[in-house]
């Protein structure tokens, strides 16, 4: 089979079975998947990450993946350190003559690679830091309007936020380094989405099914092996609900109404971006969670033969 691609991206909001269909596929194209979860990345988080390790096992056999279990939990990795990490994996496989397949939900990541921007390492400017908090919220709008329009919002959610960005920015503008372009992929995009009430149903039902397998032990066992609790809530959802409720701020019902609600809302902010993806001018062919998984990899070969 001639593929007209570079890589397999498979995207799509949490718990719509990407990973399975992304092994499926590594399977039947000999090929290895490149994780693009911002949380997967951490060893011992295994539950509240939804890695489904399982899943990697395909008739017997079993299907490498990468940059899952990187770095241990407590670590604040970013989306500078994955790009790196990304093309590393990505320049091995090609080499070695095996196929990517990319697959996550961490918008920031799949940008990263999909789009192809460069990325500089900005240590903190603590100088900087203090001459800016002196200034009103207005004043530092107004400093980081004048390095860039402000198409990213999110900047301006917080003043920690605005004096990062205005940082970067200066940063950037002083930089030596130069621009080296990422490499120009050429991926064909698949998503897998259900229905808004079939999405609330998978999603509760994981959450369910991921407590009864023992995710509250293993956030105490995190904490046991001296993360700090602030630590864990900074990793957001599972992580900071069930650390919630280990410390005592709320009780078990409180924790499983509060975290299924915040699953439901990043499954909305995820189906968000990739709707901005597609405005950005990526093609994300869609597939029904619903199909069989034959139809699904059908489908897919189908388009892998063709890049028009």
């Amino acid at each position: 089979m001639i593929i007209k691609y570079d890589m397999l991206t498979i995207l799509g909001p949490t718990a719509g079975g990407k990973t399975s269909l992304a092994a499926r596929m590594a399977h039947i194209l000999n090929g290895e998947i490149i994780s693009a979860d911002s949380r997967q990345v951490y060893r011992g988080m295994d539950l509240g990450t939804g890695k489904d390790l399982d899943d990697y096992v395909i008739e017997g056999h079993d299907i490498p993946y990468h940059l899952i279990d990187i770095v241990d939990a407590g670590y604040k990795y970013n989306v500078y350190e994955y790009q790196k990490d990304f093309l590393k994996v990505f320049s091995k496989l090609q080499k070695k003559g095996r196929f990517s397949i990319f697959c996550g939900g961490s918008g920031m990541y799949l940008d990263a690679v999909l789009k192809g921007y460069k990325l500089i390492s900005v240590p903190n400017n603590e100088q900087l830091r203090i001459e800016l908090e002196q200034k009103s919220t207005e004043e530092l709008i107004e400093i980081l309007k004048s390095f860039k329009k402000l198409h990213n919002t999110s900047d301006l959610d917080s003043r920690k936020r605005l004096i990062r960005a205005i940082e970067i920015e200066i940063s950037y503008a002083d930089s030596k380094i130069t621009d080296d372009c990422f490499p120009k992929i050429n991926s064909l995009i698949i998503g897998v989405k259900f229905d808004r009430e079939s999405r609330r149903r998978r999603i509760s039902q994981r959450l369910k099914q991921r407590l009864d397998e023992g995710m509250v032990d293993e956030v105490e066992q995190i904490i046991n092996n001296g993360v700090s609790p602030e630590i864990l809530i900074y990793y957001g959802l599972e992580y900071k609900y069930i650390t919630q409720y280990i410390i005592g701020e709320i009780t078990f019902d409180e924790m499983f109404k509060q975290l299924e609600i915040a699953i439901h809302r990043l499954a909305k902010r995820q189906m968000t971006w990739f709707r901005g993806m597609e405005r950005k001018g990526f093609k994300i062919n869609w597939l029904d969670g619903h199909a069989s998984m034959k139809e699904k990899t059908d489908r897919i070969l189908a388009l892998l033969q063709n890049s028009n």
